[in-house]
């Protein structure tokens, strides 16, 4: 019990060894000597508070604040010392300000305990005694073999044991983690691959020894001993072992996993940054305001106390006849007396501090986060999802955002590719309701001829291939151009990594162009989304791929099924830029097929229309379309048997083989003859280009951090508005030193300097950021500061945190927001002062972990322009009309000293006192906080500018915040010697106490008139 005590207080880890050991199936050595290792449960944790730590915590965290701590004091000093008032008059407050704030708190980490209930409560199913047992994600303990099934999220970190694939490999995809869409294969050790049932692997004799948790998502190390025929047979474990928790089985029917990471353990959890409590500007900017009003506090007691002290030393007013001192007051030590008096003065005038400040706050805050919920134009229609609030503490805060930070895929974008446009042999063609149409005339046509549309459809059924002008060519030129077109689609067939879900063929590509067809009934699963949009594309021209094996390849080219063995696979990497496939051909040619970006492909083609292709690269560009060239090359026999042999020698290589293998690749990719190019769309989110462009317009910087490859998010930034066309991109990419990283950011910084009057977009990738960020953090921020945009890409979860604390930290100290849509973005949401989770398709971990979630990044704009504004607008007023009415309501107090010999006598009675904050002043404001509008929505949307009115915390500045000051002072003084020269000397007036009551209710009506007045100012 004591240790578990110490674990959940965080003094004893579990786990003290550099690595662990794992027996499969928690199958333990029987002799005694072993002491099985400790693990966490799998249990997920987002909620800040426990049945236990809950009262201890919360308190904790409200005595905190300086009004809260103050007030604890002042009620401690009534309960010690004999004050003019009573404790009730400060405790009642207190108590019902922290009773109010801990419920509120309390429902808010309610919320987040069903929300991971529901995930630790969801179903698994586990290997235990030889069958399969239904159970709780919660329950899985380290060790245990799980089952998944295809489309199913992995619950922990799982080691792959087998598949229902003979060779053990299983596909998975890691969206929600690091927002890479491609299809990932994994693969398990031979000896597991072959147990693909439970009774195999009950009888798994195996030790795991990796490496304890980390929070880098592609590391790790490991290997696994297995005991078979009373032999030990030990195999290395690498990333292509591990299945990381929210992480999906894709294409794979189901396969059984060792849990080796649980719970907060997990390569996702570790990457979620430890939940702090965020505080407001807002908040910041009141404890500021209550330390000044602390001193003006102080001061008035010393004054007064010292008054008191220089009045009593005359002879006459030291023991009045009606106030004489006991021998005990007689005797007592000065020092004690003036202690004495100064604390009841401090008592006296205490409620210049607004208790009720606190908990009015939290109930605008509160109620006020309805109104997003409420909003129906923050609800998305088709995914029946509207704005959630998971905290209320940061409503103000949307209204004093600097910087946004946002995720690329499933933020940005819809994570959909659609085939758009390619150029094909120098002639563009774009797809037009499911039908290639070339654009503008190619070198040989002319009007009133239709012999190419009719010689080609007579030839090879190719109707689809259609052109808004005719083509007069001759049979041979027909032929050449069928044959063209035929290897450019052929390419893009071959010439990838997408897998095949559901494999039904029959009646697919027997006709052109039926795009009704190929998506219902073959179920693609890419490597990149550029792949599959291409590799339908094909389909639906007629040239279908049907599906891969190891060695084969089969393509179905207008009905006729065509089987290519597949020699070899030149792996994408980003210092090529590109991809190739090796194939043979039905007749026995081999074919080198390449594809990718145009400065990688372009330079290595000695023949086809380099320069017309060139120019419709830049065409598909300038449209935001995301392009790659395909070229190929015919290879003999004697350059296959070279190419084979150079490349077997290479991936068999112990040292240096990543160098060499890149010197084989180079060997083989060139002399290209350029086929053409391909354009697709990455489909954005509707109103995405407007909603970037606005918060540009209310002095917002944008920067997008991504997992995704540099090309592919330079691609998007162009294409959403982030980069402007006639921005100057500059780059910081693939650096690899220290020396080198800052000499390239000085010469971006001259860049910018001399070209100062152009705007600049910055490209930064992770490796080249860690290097910044270590030893050259201040220039790498000047050069940020300096550019209008800055996109950083192949970024880690926990880089994307460290790049936002970096701004945060930064002279400025700015407001920053962070949206995402994946477990990825977590740690960024979770590190930014305000943290939006988008509802996408990749799972609800952004959403559970951020303040506010929405369904479309466009919902942003409103709830920015409209809702941000309006909070702080609603919030400012409300803290600055506390301090002005307190000021009003304790100022009196002191002036009536003046006039009662500094005697301590209260103006009001006990009631007004304890009533006044929580009864007669708080409902006003409290309503007129929440249902408030200056400005109608539709402006405030419609104008961005608007926006930057408020920035910077405007509203709760020292000179606004002096203006209400004074302000109170001086109604003060109205009041009070209004109602004393009113009264002028009835005594009957002044003896029944009724100047109290008119000074009281002048002070109500005043107060209520200047809340009034204000509004219309």
């Amino acid at each position: 019990m004591w240790r578990w005590v110490r674990q959940q207080l965080g003094f004893d880890p579990p786990h003290q060894s550099d690595t662990r050991t794992i027996y499969i199936a928690n199958r333990f050595p029987q002799n005694g000597l072993y002491t099985p290792q400790k693990f966490i449960d799998n249990r997920i944790i987002s909620s800040k508070y426990t049945v236990w730590n809950f009262v201890p915590k919360n308190l904790f965290e409200q005595f905190r604040r300086v009004a809260n701590f103050y007030f604890l004091i002042i009620f401690l000093v009534q309960l010690m010392i004999d004050t003019p008032t009573s404790p009730i008059t400060s405790g009642l407050p207190l108590f019902f300000v922290i009773t109010v704030t801990a419920i509120k708190q309390g429902y808010e980490d309610w919320l987040r305990h069903n929300s991971d209930n529901e995930v630790n409560g969801a179903p698994v199913y586990v290997v235990r005694s030889g069958g399969l047992v239904k159970t709780r994600s919660k329950n899985i303990r380290v060790g245990d073999i799980v089952r998944i099934a295809k489309d199913e999220i992995f619950p922990a970190d799982l080691v792959l044991l087998s598949s229902d694939r003979l060779d053990g490999s299983c596909h998975i995809t890691t969206a929600s983690l690091d927002g890479e869409t491609n299809l990932k294969t994994h693969v398990a050790v031979p000896e597991t691959a072959v147990l693909q049932t439970v009774a195999n692997l009950d009888s798994l004799i195996a030790v795991i020894e990796c490496q304890q948790p980390e929070a880098d998502l592609y590391r790790f190390m490991g290997r696994m001993i297995i005991t078979q025929q009373m032999e030990e047979i030990v195999r290395p474990l690498g990333p292509e072992s591990l299945l990381l928790r929210g992480a999906r089985l894709k294409n794979t029917k189901e396969i059984f996993g060792v849990a080796v990471y649980t719970g907060m353990e997990t390569k996702m959890a570790l990457n979620y940054k430890s939940k702090s409590q965020k505080r407001s500007a807002v908040e910041k900017s009141m404890n500021t305001f209550l330390i000044i009003y602390l001193i003006i506090l102080i001061s008035e007691a010393i004054i007064s106390t010292i008054l008191k002290y220089t009045w009593e030393a005359e002879e006459k007013w030291d023991e009045p006849w009606y106030n004489q001192k006991t021998e005990h007051q007689r005797n007592s030590s000065k020092i004690l007396r003036f202690i004495s008096d100064f604390l009841a003065f401090l008592v006296l005038y205490n409620f210049i501090i607004p208790i009720s400040l606190y908990v009015t706050v939290e109930m605008q805050k509160f109620l006020g986060s309805f109104f997003i919920g409420w909003d129906l134009d923050l609800y998305h229609e088709e995914s029946d999802q509207k704005a959630q609030v998971n905290t209320s503490d940061l409503n103000e805060e949307l209204g004093q955002v600097e910087y946004v930070f946002t995720d690329k895929t499933g933020t940005l974008t819809e994570n959909e590719m659609h085939f758009r446009e390619c150029s094909i042999n120098g002639i563009k063609y774009q797809e037009i309701n499911g039908r290639l149409v070339s654009e503008g005339p190619t070198p040989d046509s002319s009007e009133g001829n239709l012999t190419y549309l009719s010689s080609l459809s007579h030839l090879n059924n190719m109707s689809h291939l259609t052109s808004s002008s005719s083509f007069r060519t001759g049979p041979e030129n027909e032929t050449e151009l069928i044959k063209e077109h035929d290897l450019f689609f052929k390419a893009v067939s071959l010439c990838h990594t997408v897998q095949i879900s559901n494999v039904q063929t029959d009646g697919i590509g027997d006709g052109p162009w039926q795009s009704h067809l190929a998506p219902s009934q073959l179920e693609y699963y890419a490597s990149s989304p550029d792949e599959k949009a291409l590799v339908e594309a094909a389909a639906r021209i007629g040239i279908v791929f049907i599906g891969n094996t190891e060695e084969t390849m089969e393509v179905k080219t207008l009905g006729k099924l065509e089987r290519y063995k597949l020699l070899h696979i030149l792996e994408f990497d980003s210092d090529r830029r590109r991809m190739s496939v090796i194939v043979q051909a039905p007749s026995g040619e081999k074919f080198l097929f390449a594809k990718g970006a145009e400065s990688s492909i372009l330079p290595k083609c000695i023949g086809g229309e380099i320069e017309k292709t060139r120019i419709h690269v830049d065409e598909f560009a300038l449209k935001g379309l995301r392009t790659l060239c395909m070229a190929y090359r015919q290879l003999t026999s004697e350059e296959y048997e070279v190419i084979d042999r150079r490349l077997f020698e290479a991936r068999t290589a112990l040292q240096q083989r990543e160098e060499k293998l890149a010197n084989v690749f180079h060997f083989i990719e060139k002399d290209l003859i350029l086929l053409g190019a391909t354009a697709v769309e990455d489909r954005l989110q509707d109103k995405v280009r407007e909603t970037i462009e606005a918060l540009r317009m209310a002095g917002i910087k944008v920067w997008v951090l991504t997992g995704d490859k540099h090309e592919t998010a330079v691609s998007v930034s162009l294409s959403c508005g982030h980069f402007h066309r006639t921005m100057n991109i500059l780059e910081l990419i693939n650096q690899k030193s220290d020396s080198e990283c800052a000499e390239q950011l000085r010469q971006l910084a001259r860049r910018i300097t001399e070209d100062h009057v152009i705007q600049h977009g910055l490209v930064v990738d992770g490796t080249s950021l860690s290097l910044a960020l270590r030893e050259h953090e201040k220039l790498f921020m000047d050069v940020c500061r300096n550019c209008s945009a800055v996109l950083c890409c192949r970024m880690a979860p926990l880089q994307k945190a460290k790049v936002i604390r970096l701004i945060k930290i930064s002279p400025e100290k700015p407001i920053t927001l962070a949206v995402g849509d994946g477990a990825n973005d977590v740690s960024m949401i979770q590190e930014a002062h305000v943290g939006i989770g988008i509802m996408g398709k990749e799972g609800r971990q952004a959403a559970r972990n951020s303040d506010y979630a929405i369904a479309r990044f466009k919902f942003l704009s409103k709830l920015l322009f409209v809702h941000g504004h309006f909070y702080y607008i609603r919030i400012a007023t409300l803290v600055q009309y506390f301090f002005y009415k307190n000021v009003c309501f304790i100022t009196p107090q002191f002036l009536y000293q003046f006039y009662c010999l500094f005697s301590q006598q209260t103006l009001y009675d006990s009631v007004y006192l304890t009533l006044y904050n929580i009864c007669f002043t708080s409902l006003p404001i409290l309503i007129y906080s929440l249902l408030e509008q200056h400005v109608d929505p539709h402006v405030l949307q419609s104008k961005p500018t608007l926006y930057r009115d408020i920035s910077k915390n405007r509203q709760l500045s020292i000179k606004t915040f002096l203006y209400w000051t004074i302000l109170g002072f001086s109604h003060a003084f109205i009041f009070f010697f209004g109602s004393y020269f009113l009264m002028g000397k009835d005594i009957s007036l002044l003896g029944n106490g009724q100047v109290k009551y008119i000074d009281f209710f002048l002070c109500l009506l005043i107060i209520r008139y200047t809340l009034v007045f204000d509004n219309f100012l």
